[in-house]
């Protein structure tokens, strides 16, 4: 597995509060995180940063045999992660009601497995083909599913980054899981949505059909969004699969 990152504040935000990481365990198998935090003064960067170095540094001192067992180390750990960025906001006052999505994925046994809260999204790419893995947890998505709005108007709506579940903001969440084989050519994004907000899928096809490399591939992509009007914090994770063993 070949993997790159990158993060952007965008054109029109002060602070990053997306924070975003890979990390390998005692078997070489990765852990790809992202997350989109929020909340008052300072507090979201606080509770993405959390997130995803709490779970990395529990991830490294793990191994896997298959999907199950990977699964349920996801839940039970995103689980405690929630719980210690829930106690933190309630002992300070300026962390207070901050939170964050998250979408975590991994290799296991030929398999990717991905958990996610919020609307960061998972994407696959197969045979030029850009397929969503993940359910937004949104009100929007929600608007969008009970047919009250379209697709299109989902990518205007004054309330689009008003999500309805995140991690911290509750002392128990909801974790959606999704597992799934992989092809060797399949290539996995992870993006916050000041990325998917920004910028079409087909626009993004396009970039990930280039031959450029990786790195490259991520730096266009978060061109591509600031270049349309880069409203929000950027971050994506591309991850290419190959026949070789994982790790």
């Amino acid at each position: 597995m070949q993997i790159a990152y990158g993060s952007d504040r965008g054109k029109n935000r002060k602070v990053n509060e997306d924070y975003v990481s890979w990390f390998t365990n005692r078997a070489k198998q990765p852990l790809l995180l992202l997350c989109d935090g929020m909340g008052g003064h300072r507090a979201g960067d606080v509770a993405s940063e959390m997130a995803v170095s709490h779970m990395g540094e529990a991830w490294k001192l793990t191994e896997f045999r298959d999907c199950e067992q990977v699964s349920r180390w996801l839940l039970d750990t995103i689980q405690k992660v929630n719980r210690l960025i829930f106690q933190k906001s309630l002992d300070y006052a300026d962390l207070d009601g901050m939170g964050t999505t998250l979408v975590a994925a991994t290799y296991v046994d030929r398999e990717l497995v991905i958990a996610h809260v919020g609307d960061s999204r998972a994407y696959l790419y197969r045979n030029y083909q850009l397929k969503q893995l993940t359910e937004d947890h949104s009100l929007v998505h929600e608007l969008v599913k009970s047919g009250e709005i379209t697709v299109e108007e989902a990518r205007k709506h004054p309330q689009r980054n008003v999500v309805t579940r995140s991690v911290g903001t509750r002392e128990t969440i909801q974790v959606d899981l999704t597992s799934m084989p992989v092809a060797t050519e399949d290539l996995l994004i992870l993006c916050t949505d000041g990325l998917s907000n920004m910028i079409e899928e087909d626009q993004i096809k396009n970039i990930l059909k280039d031959w450029s490399s990786l790195d490259d591939k991520v730096e266009t992509l978060i061109n591509a969004a600031n270049d349309a009007g880069g409203l929000d914090n950027i971050s994506l994770i591309l991850a290419a699969f190959s026949d070789r063993e994982e790790g």
